[in-house]
């Protein structure tokens, strides 16, 4: 069963993490900050674009490709790929302004969590329907 869907979203997420850690490193280098924020605001919004995303991406992966593992509907993991994917954007890019974007930010978090609870309830779904209770 090869696995074709959960590595693009990987991938494009794998780059996007890229970036933004990319974002933190060149502002540390330009304020002279190798360890810690130094009280910066900037500094210390792009750590915390670069470790939110950090902390929700992964789990969200680890369901889509137990998903397709499972066999489940494509339709389901892409979905579950686009709402991770449009999320962890629409929340950098909200949160990462110096005028912070409310609204981009919370539908970020929307889109997150509703691929975080819909990945885990078919995850526990497709699992139940896959067991064989007969042995």
């Amino acid at each position: 069963m090869p696995i074709e869907i959960t590595p693009i979203y990987a991938g494009i997420l794998a780059l996007f993490y890229v970036f933004l850690s990319a974002r933190v490193i060149g502002l540390r280098r330009q304020l002279w900050i190798s360890v810690g924020d130094k009280g910066n605001q900037q500094l210390l919004r792009r750590q915390r674009v670069h470790g939110n995303f950090a902390e929700y991406a992964p789990m969200c992966l680890i369901l889509m490709i137990g998903l397709e593992l499972m066999l489940a509907p494509v339709w389901l993991v892409h979905g579950l790929g686009v709402m991770l994917l449009v999320g962890r954007v629409l929340h950098a890019y909200g949160i990462g302004r110096e005028s912070e974007s409310l609204t981009l930010r919370t539908i970020g978090m929307v889109l997150t969590f509703a691929a975080l609870i819909i990945g885990g309830l078919a995850s526990i779904i497709q699992a139940i329907l896959m067991a064989d209770f007969a042995g």
